[in-house]
């Protein structure tokens, strides 16, 4: 209800900016490997995908005039309140992947934890993911695969409701640092 003027203002932004649809919805891998819809405002052209799934890169022709705008400020993220509403995650977690880009991983990083005998990106999938978390935190939007891995299972490991407050604080400062909304450098 307290942002509904903001959602309001984004919705006929996106809207007179680019045709499409105002949300982007994406299928994601959550807790247990279970799928669910995540909710983004739209930030890309409709067919920014036609070739396959990519991760955004800096300086992305894909992305729309609104849309660098709602991503350099992190509101485009803003509908995952709703996932966390549903119960599909909560505020704090390893973000979710999409189903083919989690694969992927999996493939490129085939080492098992010898307590668990299972991938350690799935390992991942013992949580909730999260609209933030450790790694959203303490590594880039361009930190590798394996490093944001690492630092999901530090936080794994070592989860607390101070942790948890801890990254939630984290967060609200590096809402202003543009570094963190940049897309992966293609170099």
């Amino acid at each position: 209800i307290l942002l509904s003027w903001l959602f309001l203002i984004l919705c006929i932004a996106i809207k007179i900016d680019s045709r499409g649809p105002i949300l982007f919805k994406q299928k994601r891998v959550g807790i247990h490997k279970t799928h669910f819809m995540i909710y983004k405002f739209r930030s890309m052209r409709v067919d920014s995908e036609k070739t396959g799934a990519q991760l955004a890169k800096k300086n992305d022709d894909r992305i729309t005039p609104v849309g660098h705008v709602i991503r350099s400020l992190h509101i485009d993220e803003l509908p995952q309140l709703f996932n966390i509403l549903k119960g599909d995650m909560a505020f704090v977690g390893p973000r979710p992947e999409r189903p083919e880009i989690a694969a992927q991983y999996c493939e490129e990083m085939p080492e098992f934890s010898l307590r668990l005998s299972i991938p350690e990106f799935d390992f991942r999938l013992k949580m909730k993911a999260g609209l933030t978390g450790y790694a959203q935190v303490f590594g880039k939007y361009s930190t590798t695969p394996y490093d944001k891995l690492k630092l999901d299972l530090t936080y794994i490991e070592n989860y607390t409701f101070a942790l948890d407050l801890m990254i939630i604080i984290q967060t609200v400062k590096i809402l202003f640092q543009k570094e963190n909304s940049e897309g992966l450098d293609t170099g």
